[in-house]
């Protein structure tokens, strides 16, 4: 099965060497998301709710890039720095 590479522009995938989300087959996984603003650095300091939009809108493009949508996800993680927020 060839395997597709989606990746978010993110100026981080280069130098980490990582690819947003990678599609084999029928199998979507997405990387890691923090809330990076289009040009680096942290989208939305302080604002957990709105870091978490941005979180979902990164993970929502780049599962519609590899022929996914959010309806298919099956398994979600989070980390939280302080799990009281």
């Amino acid at each position: 099965m060839p395997r597709q590479l989606i990746s978010s522009g993110s100026p981080f995938e280069k130098p980490i060497g990582f690819s947003r989300a990678v599609r084999i087959g029928n199998t979507i996984a997405v990387s890691g998301t923090a809330p990076i603003a289009p040009g680096g650095g942290t989208a939305y300091p302080g604002d957990l709710y709105r870091q978490t939009i941005a979180c979902i809108e990164i993970i929502k493009t780049a599962i519609e890039r590899a022929g996914g949508s959010l309806s298919d996800v099956v398994r979600t993680r989070i980390m939280l720095t302080d799990i009281d927020r």
